[in-house]
């Protein structure tokens, strides 16, 4: 049985809230400064979550699917709202009017406050599941959506009001379907591990000699969903309770990754995404717009692209609404605004009451610190070293990284396997032992050992090279 009847109350603005940084994830990397279509940047684009057709993704480069598993508890009678998110790429074609009337197919037209060029714009497009628990045991439900072709003109005029011109948007049919099954798993506690599949079902065949700019209009682009129970939580993929872990362990997630989505707190909201986040992504409230680059600093965006010339602002603007916001947000920003930019501290907080050390030992706080790395002759990271399976790890030693489950975030398990050099052995005040590494291969290595940039790793996440 199928449903999709309308949210239950109050997962709208649950939904609402989450959209914040969902949205951030849908437009990433929509376009990239300087925000003209002619920058070579701008002229490979999609690169998060594209569905492509199947008969595409045949060559395995790029996936028609994604597959999301995670961990829910939820309660009696609980119900499950589902959206689908991700944008139907339609192509624009710039026309200039002719003098007979009809219009001829340009590569720029130019006006006083903007040049409007070729581009392939994003259409917005969701698709909404409302399903009670109960229902999703078993086989699951299936639900197939489609998005038509069409073709929609829009005039151009100049700054007199005379039509000089028209944008034709073409958009391709599309097809795909969302797959929803969940299945209860032994343990301690009522725990159902959820599966939801989003695949691209388009019967669309390139034609011989076609490229990838051919099958985007016929892909689901940047997609990701949102989920969220009525009653009920989901558990965290990363911060879960021990007795969960192996079947955390169990869940499988190819082309996403699923965290808790909205409020520090609660867990009954997940976002799907094939960007990977830490549990409760939120954007920044100094973030004064979407600058759809976030592997920037907006400091830094702001004040290139304040400094673009007027002629390159003119191209900007005609490329997409986007980006003349973006161009607008940045000639705008009051210095006020820019400043907040600059950095936030976020993890200071009032203290009152008596000094917790003079507390703890009767005594005011020495001016000097217990204990000082520097000048503590029994701490040598460039020749401490450490037993790994019974054998020397020192500085200079050459290691296979084996990420640990319990301590890993996302980002180390893409190290598992690759080797490193141990650049040094760290103590710390507790008595724990860290390896200082760099990864072999690592273009940026150099840079990052002068600068004592390292990336740490336990003893037991890695293992000695045989030929080390």
């Amino acid at each position: 049985m199928t449903t999709t009847a309308a949210f239950p109350p109050g997962t709208e603005a649950r939904l609402a809230y989450a959209r914040q940084v969902a949205d951030a994830v849908l437009f990433e990397g929509y376009v990239l400064y300087p925000y003209r279509a002619s920058a070579a940047k701008n002229r490979l684009r999609w690169q998060f979550g594209v569905l492509v057709p199947p008969a595409w993704s045949a060559d395995g480069s790029e996936h028609d699917f994604q597959h999301t598993e995670c961990l829910m508890e939820p309660k009696s009678g609980g119900v499950l709202a589902v959206e689908v998110r991700f944008l139907h790429t339609q192509r624009r074609i710039v026309q200039q009017a002719c003098t007979d009337g009809a219009f001829e197919t340009v590569p720029e037209l130019h006006l006083d406050d903007r040049v409007l060029m070729p581009w392939d714009e994003g259409s917005e497009e969701h698709v909404e599941v409302s399903v009670p628990v109960a229902e999703l045991e078993g086989d699951g439900i299936t639900v197939p959506f489609t998005r038509p072709a069409g073709e929609e003109t829009e005039p151009v005029v100049d700054g007199s009001g005379r039509e000089v011109g028209r944008l034709v948007r073409r958009r391709e049919e599309l097809f795909g379907v969302l797959r929803l099954r969940a299945e209860e798993l032994a343990g301690p506690y009522r725990t159902m591990r959820l599966t939801a599949v989003v695949e691209n079902t388009s019967a669309w065949m390139p034609q011989p000699g076609g490229d990838r700019d051919a099958a985007l209009p016929h892909s689901l682009v940047a997609a990701h969903l949102l989920m969220c129970l009525s009653s009920g939580s989901f558990l965290s993929m990363t911060d879960h309770p021990q007795w969960a872990t192996a079947a955390v362990a169990s869940c499988r997630n190819l082309h996403t990754w699923p965290v808790l989505a909205g409020e520090r707190g609660r867990g009954d909201l997940v976002l799907s995404s094939p960007i990977i986040l830490e549990d409760h992504p939120a954007i920044a409230p100094e973030s004064p717009g979407a600058l759809y680059d976030a592997t920037e600093i907006d400091e830094i965006l702001a004040l290139r692209t304040a400094a673009l010339t007027d002629e390159e602002k003119r191209e900007a603007r005609g490329t997409d609404p986007r980006a003349a916001a973006v161009i607008d947000l940045a000639d705008s920003m009051p210095p006020e605004v820019l400043e907040r930019l600059h950095g936030a501290v976020r993890s200071l907080r009032e203290v009152t009451g008596p000094d917790p050390f003079e507390t703890e030992h009767g005594t005011a706080r020495p001016e000097t610190p217990w204990w000082d790395p520097g000048s503590d002759p029994a701490v040598d990271p460039a020749h401490d070293e450490v037993l790994v399976d019974g054998r020397a790890v020192r500085a200079g030693s050459r290691v296979i990284l084996q990420p640990g489950l319990r301590r890993s975030d996302a980002q180390d398990l893409f190290l598992q396997g690759r080797s490193a050099l141990v650049e040094a052995v760290l103590h710390d005040v507790d008595g724990g032992v860290h390896l200082a590494v760099t990864v072999e291969g690592d273009p940026g290595a150099d840079i990052r050992r002068e600068q004592g940039r390292f990336l740490y790793f336990q003893p037991d996440e890695v293992k000695l090279l045989e030929d080390a």
